[in-house]
């Protein structure tokens, strides 16, 4: 049993080790401001998002081209797992701020 146990962990640590090596990019949402309106990601290959909201106030991000949306209280972090994409560009906002949140993923 013990030797099964230590099969089955050595075949799952490739898995959660590729999902460290995913390129990450940061994005703060601040009460209806971003640090970042442009983010340049791989094509081809998944990458992740890291979400803070920084504000005071709910915080959602949210892309239509791709489906995703995270909703967060303030103060709050999550992330977003995108992709592989083709190259293109593919808009996003934070939905509770859309007229100063709006930012563009361009993937190369």
């Amino acid at each position: 049993m013990r030797t099964r146990l230590l099969l089955i962990a050595a075949l799952l640590l490739p898995l959660g080790a590729a999902a460290d090596d995913l390129p990450t990019f940061k994005l703060e949402l601040n009460d209806g401001k971003l640090n970042t309106r442009l983010i340049n990601a791989p094509a081809g290959k998944r990458f992740k998002i890291v979400v803070v909201n920084k504000g005071k106030t709910a915080a959602e991000f949210e892309s239509l081209p791709l489906r995703k949306e995270k909703v967060l209280a303030p103060g709050a972090e999550s992330f977003v797992t995108l992709g592989p994409l083709s190259p293109g560009e593919y808009k996003f906002y934070d939905e509770f701020h859309m007229a100063t949140t709006q930012g563009v993923i361009v993937v190369k």
